[in-house]
């Protein structure tokens, strides 16, 4: 099987600590924080995603909204410039610790966080980040 996540959610899951917007979506992410830390494979899509799931029941979600079209396309772009390969819908990405550690240190450094701009998480993120992602639960498992 593979997590499907939309291009903002690869910089979300890098910083995931178990807060989100409802218990049903956290619960549902720290689900799915497990399968990505065993290694299972990320196929990018275009719009709601797995992470996405537990609120697209509500009336009017986020999900679809054109700034959070808008973050997938910053996102990808700098996630393919960071890795030097398609990082958009279509692309499967193997969330191992090599994967994780570069993305980490891109983001610690802020050069993949175009996407973060005015995201009500982005403090949270920021201070994950510089505590050297302690607690994280994205954590490639050593096999």
């Amino acid at each position: 099987m593979t997590v499907r996540l939309r291009p903002h959610h690869l910089l979300c899951m890098l910083t995931f600590i178990g807060k989100g917007y409802t218990e049903a979506f956290t619960e549902n992410y720290v689900r799915i924080a497990a399968r990505l830390s065993d290694g299972e494979d990320i196929l990018v899509v275009e719009g709601p995603d797995d992470i996405c799931a537990p609120l697209l029941d509500e009336p009017d979600p986020h999900c679809w909204r054109k700034s959070v079209t808008d973050r997938d396309e910053r996102a990808r772009k700098a996630v393919e410039a960071l890795l030097g390969r398609p990082a958009g819908p279509g692309a499967v990405i193997c969330p191992d610790a090599e994967f994780l550690a570069r993305m980490r240190d891109a983001f610690a450094a802020g050069t993949i966080r175009k996407a973060c701009h005015r995201c009500e998480w982005s403090a949270l993120c920021t201070n994950v980040a510089s505590s050297g992602y302690d607690g994280v639960l994205v954590a490639a498992t050593q096999g």
